[in-house]
């Protein structure tokens, strides 16, 4: 079998960003798959579980929710690595295009207060596996990778 794209990105010179992943095309409709990296392979620890599926329940009900980009929001679902999300968006888009978006995600996973949403059991089916404080820890430490981005991270290395 091929080795498929995502598998050929050097994982050794990744850091925290915003990359393109690929995009594909069905009939006339493009998407735009991002690899939203929150921490830099293989030199820091991963997520932990209950941060990361908080930052789902929160990046999930904020792009869906969103008042300009929630009919074009795909998907967004975390990396079963443990080290960032894919978005995937409606339309032929570039890193730069969705840095506005991801800001507003990560400031009002910041600034969230209250019960999560999806977070019981008939709508979740791991819904006790919870951390607002370190999703929102995560969120802030992402914040500032994508804050002012270079081309570094906002392009895969070459």
């Amino acid at each position: 079998m091929e080795k498929i794209a995502s598998f050929q990105v050097d994982h050794l010179r990744l850091k925290p960003g915003v990359y393109v992943s690929r995009k594909d095309r069905f009939g006339d409709t493009v998407i735009t798959t991002f690899d939203l990296r929150f921490k830099e392979p293989n030199k820091e620890p991963v997520m932990d579980m209950p941060a990361l599926h908080t930052l789902e329940h929160l990046g999930a009900t904020f792009l869906r929710s969103h008042k300009d980009w929630g009919n074009r929001i795909v998907y967004f679902g975390p990396m079963g690595c443990r080290t960032g999300f894919y978005l995937i968006l409606e339309g032929d888009r570039n890193s730069e295009e969705a840095l506005p978006l991801l800001r507003e995600m990560l400031e009002w996973i910041r600034a969230f207060q209250g019960a999560i949403p999806g977070a019981a059991a008939a709508e979740c089916g791991n819904w006790r596996e919870q951390n607002l404080e370190m999703a929102q820890w995560e969120a802030a430490r992402y914040a500032e990778a994508v804050r002012n981005p270079g081309k570094e991270r906002l392009n895969y290395p070459g």
